[in-house]
């Protein structure tokens, strides 16, 4: 009984009560990184000499400063700088404050009143330079404060009578820097007087210096009026000839940037006239300052002379008569004033004495006159490129050449007189002053014509061991003009002897002879018969198709006849069969032409494509006719897309021009294509079990869209946002649908889990990357998921898919804007051929090298994209990344691939094929980290810890050349 009402008492007391109550927010936790300033201060406190001291702002000046500690930091410095005594221990605060003015976020208005006061008691030459420095740092920064830069302006005016030339260096390029560009400076300023009244007394301030004792001032000077010309101020005229003065100046800086400032003023005030010392004469201040350049390109010092031969160039005002005198040594007679005999005579009835007879030709006419006295040119100046051709440092026969060039492309007639002095620079001993030369030639060539003797020295360069030298000669070649046809076979003859004995350069001599042929097809005409070995009345024995040199003289012959129709009946009956085979094999370098007499009636099929107009605008009518896809049922859609795909590679086959955009459009297409076949009704209606085929075929079909987008984005350039927007969306439906199949066909709620949060994390950095372009997506896929994504955040997996696969499946098709100037990346291997079939034996074990010659268009970035693939039969693959010399650039938009890819392998019984192919490697975190929307809101202080992650960067390579399949043999290793 005892023991039941015990039980009974602790049943009632032990009865639980639950009260409710509210819950009690959490309390949130605010991490703070510990104060930068006070930090500083301690160490700074604890420093027992100004050695511990300058090492601890030593550190301090490694560590980044956040944008809210800038201001408390830079008030520890300047206490710490009064308080210091050691002069280094200063100059390196005054440099931290210059540092941490450019912080971005921070504007520094706040310390100019302290680093003014700073240069008040200042004795330090050294440290007063430093904070003029910071306090220039800090106009700069503030560049819509005209109050400060008034302040700036001021002290620098101080301080410019100061000992030390530091601080007139900082002083002056203070005031170039700062100087009033718009407004006047105000004349009440006390501490300026009244020489500060206008504009053109911050540049009278400036040319007080020019005349100053260190030449460091003096070059500060100028440039400091330089500075203030690139700011938009018109520099006076009357610095001209200070500017003059200046050329003679004993050091080299001063006269390098005196040869910038007469050129400037040459720019500002070309027709002024000015006078000729010791004389009546004038003339313009453009041809005056072209001789003064002219005569610089003489200087002691090297960089002086390329800096005067490069300044050269640019006067493009210049008189005809002065371009023509820096091609002749001797002065001309149009650049030297003689006296009329009516004031010869004068001067001799002036002088009172007559002829006596006792003299020699004492009354003849005086002819020579003092040359410096009435030369409209300094003697010095004359043959200025004569001089600069003839240097002995090539840095300055360079500049000399690329000035030439400059001048010839706008004046014919100098252009014809420079000729023979460039071709002369074929023999020069440097590679690079030679490559130099044949593009200079090359772009001047539109103005000249070749003579024999020069054309002779011209070829003597194609036996160059350098094939950068013989590529560019070549290329020169094809747009030259020879006078007669003598030349002609000259030419033939050298470009076959190049070929022989460099067969790798077999594609540029054709391409070289293409061009020879169809601009001189008069001048091919007489040498036919020569050429192709023909007889008026024997029959001649027919040449072997496989000789490259003959190759080469039909190139030439064919190319002419398209030019000159009386041509053709100067062929045999071989040639005719020789060129309906060219014209399939090489059909780049043979012309259509129509052949009569001969049985063949060759008319090229493809002239009769339509305009680049007509194509683009059955573009536009197949992106058109796609969009109606939504109201057709799915097999008719399907065929639709089929078509259209189909139509548009053709249209990409047909008419080069738009290759680019309609093979993006048809790539777009069967992306879409893919999509919808996975999408199927049938598929997701039957239970998986019984559909594991359509499942393995839904999911390659997700993986191939994914590759193809990769595409779509890497392998084309030109795409506006919009469109790799549209890129991205169909990525995204890839994923999906990737997702979906996953929860589908796999077992386990973890890799579930964490497939949803990856999709999840996709859609917010779409979002976040396409915030610009998501107007232009309306009723699209990732429209749908947007109004969706609170649900989708909170949701379960299973139901996240089912959201997923509804959305999916009643999303339509985005409509693809049509691209404009869209170009795929395109690479072709021209050596090796793959025609040998002779293999390339080596020792197995060791090495051997194979020479690649590939041609790329379009490539962005090549150096680091492109890569060399070699597939052995074993299936085993080697990838090799060139060095970036490897690569050439041609032309715009064009690469040349020149490199060896060694090739080992272990013995073989016989040989093999192996497989060369280019590569395009791309990265998908390049373009996501480069968009523009994200980068112009992020400083270098701002976190981005705080934003949704982005996708995981996938990397990848695409082929984007045809394969070339090489014989090779390793052979066993002999005991």
């Amino acid at each position: 009984m005892a023991a039941h009402l015990k039980k009974r008492v602790y049943e009632e007391f032990s009865k639980v009560v639950q009260i409710p109550h509210e819950e009690t927010p959490a309390k949130k936790l605010r991490l703070s990184k510990p104060s930068k300033s006070a930090a500083l201060h301690i160490d700074l406190c604890k420093a027992t000499n100004s050695t511990d001291a300058l090492q601890y702002l030593l550190q301090f000046a490694r560590k980044p400063v956040e944008t809210e500690s800038v201001e408390g930091v830079v008030r520890i410095l300047l206490e710490h700088y009064y308080k210091e005594t050691d002069n280094s221990v200063r100059l390196k605060i005054a440099s931290l404050l210059g540092l941490l003015s450019k912080t971005q976020g921070f504007s520094p208005d706040c310390i100019v009143d302290d680093a003014i006061n700073t240069l008040s008691n200042e004795k330090s030459h050294q440290v007063l330079a430093q904070l003029l420095d910071t306090l220039l740092v800090i106009g700069t920064q503030l560049p819509e404060s005209p109050a400060v830069r008034q302040r700036l302006i001021e002290v620098a005016c101080k301080h410019l009578s100061d000992t030390y030339f530091g601080v007139r260096n900082k002083c002056l390029q203070l005031l170039g820097c700062l100087g009033m560009v718009d407004s006047p400076l105000t004349k009440d300023n006390e501490g300026l007087g009244t020489s500060l009244g206008g504009v053109k007394d911050v540049q009278s301030i400036i040319s007080d210096y020019f005349g100053d004792q260190d030449p460091r001032v003096r070059t500060a000077a100028l440039k400091a009026m330089l500075q203030l010309h690139e700011r938009g101020m018109k520099i006076h005229e009357i610095i001209y000839d200070q500017a003059c003065r200046l050329l003679s100046d004993d050091y080299e800086q001063v006269r390098s940037a005196a040869v910038q400032m007469v050129w400037v003023l040459s720019q500002l005030y070309p027709e002024s006239i000015v006078p000729i010392p010791s004389s009546n004469e004038e003339i313009r201040l453009v041809d005056d300052a072209f001789g003064k350049i002219s005569h610089m390109v003489s200087d002691g010092s090297w960089m002086v002379r390329v800096q005067a031969a490069k300044t050269l160039g640019s006067m493009l005002q210049v008189s005809p008569q002065f371009l023509e005198q820096t091609l002749d040594k001797k002065l001309m007679s149009d650049l030297r004033r003689k006296r009329t005999a009516h004031e010869r005579a004068k001067d001799l009835f002036a002088s009172g004495e007559f002829s006596s007879g006792r003299k020699w030709a004492d009354d003849a006419p005086k002819e020579k006159l003092d040359t410096n006295t009435v030369n409209l040119i300094a003697s010095g100046a004359c043959g200025a490129f004569v001089h600069g051709l003839e240097d002995e440092m090539f840095e300055v026969r360079i500049a000399a050449v690329e000035a030439l060039c400059q001048l010839a492309r706008s004046s014919p007639s100098f252009a014809e007189k420079c000729l023979d002095f460039l071709v002369d620079m074929f023999n020069d001993e440097i590679e690079e002053v030679r490559l130099q030369s044949i593009h200079v030639l090359r772009e001047i060539s539109t103005h000249i014509t070749l003579r024999e003797d020069q054309l002779d020295t011209v070829l003597a360069v194609l036996e160059d061991s350098s094939r950068d030298i013989r590529e560019a000669l070549h290329e020169l070649i094809c747009y030259t003009n020879v006078s007669t046809k003598e030349c002609i076979q000259l030419a033939l003859l050298e470009l076959l002897k190049n070929l022989n004995k460099y067969p790798t350069d077999r594609n540029s001599v054709w391409k070289c002879l293409k061009f020879l042929g169809s601009r001189h097809p008069t001048l091919v005409l007489p040498l036919v018969p020569e050429l192709l070995s023909t007889h008026p009345y024997f029959d001649t024995p027919e040449p072997d198709m496989d000789d490259p040199a003959y190759i080469a003289v039909l190139v030439l012959v064919f190319n002419a006849a398209k030019s000159c129709p009386t041509m053709p009946a100067l062929f045999s009956d071989h040639t005719f069969r020789h060129y309906a085979y060219l014209r399939d094999s090489l059909s780049h370098l043979v012309p259509p032409l129509r052949l009569p007499g001969s049985g063949l009636d060759l008319v090229d099929s493809r002239c009769g494509s339509g305009s680049v107009e007509s194509a683009q605008l059955f573009l536009q009518q197949s992106l058109n006719r796609v969009s109606t896809i939504q109201n057709l049922e799915a097999p008719g859609a399907q065929d639709l897309l089929n078509f259209t795909i189909r139509d548009l590679q053709r249209l990409g086959e047909l008419q080069t021009e738009l290759a680019g955009a309609a093979d993006f459009c048809a790539t777009y297409l069967r992306c879409q294509l893919l999509l919808m076949k996975a999408l199927q009704e049938k598929l997701w209606n039957m239970a998986v079990p019984l559909c594991l085929k359509q499942n393995v075929t839904a999911t390659a079909a997700a993986q191939q869209i994914l590759e193809e987008t990769y595409k779509l984005e890497f392998l084309y350039s030109g795409l506006d946002s919009r469109q790799v927007a549209t890129i991205h969306h169909v990525r995204l439906q890839a994923k999906a649908l990737q997702l979906i199949l996953t929860a589908r066909t796999r077992q386990g709620l973890d890799p579930l889990i964490s497939s949803c949060e990856k999709f999840l994390q996709d859609i917010e950095s779409f979002q976040r990357l396409f915030l610009t372009e998501l107007p232009h997506l309306q009723d699209s896929f990732v429209d749908k998921l947007l109004e969706l994504m609170p649900r989708l955040s909170s949701c379960k997996p299973v139901e996240m898919v089912k959201i997923l696969q509804t959305t999916l499946r009643q999303s339509g098709l985005l409509q693809l804007r049509l691209p404009e100037q869209i170009h795929r990346a395109t690479a072709t291997i021209i050596e090796p051929t793959g025609e040998s079939d002779n293999p390339l034996r080596f020792t197995s074990g060791l090495v051997v090298a194979l020479d690649i010659d590939a041609t790329l268009e379009h490539v962005q970035d090549p150096q680091n994209t492109v890569k060399v693939q070699v597939l052995y039969p074993d299936g085993q693959s080697h990838v090799i990344h060139p060095k970036p010399g490897d690569f050439r650039k041609p032309g715009p938009d064009r690469h040349r691939l020149i490199t060896q890819v060694y090739l080992s392998h272990t013995a073989w019984t016989e040989p093999s094929q192996i497989e060369v192919r280019l590569l395009l490697a791309y990265s998908s975190s390049s373009t996501s980290l480069s968009s523009p929307s994200l980068t112009s809101k992020l400083g270098w202080s701002d976190s981005i810890d705080s934003l949704p992650p982005p996708e995981a960067a996938v990397e990848g390579t695409i082929p984007f050349s045809k394969p070339v399949k090489v014989y090779i043999m390793p052979k066993p290793a002999r005991r």
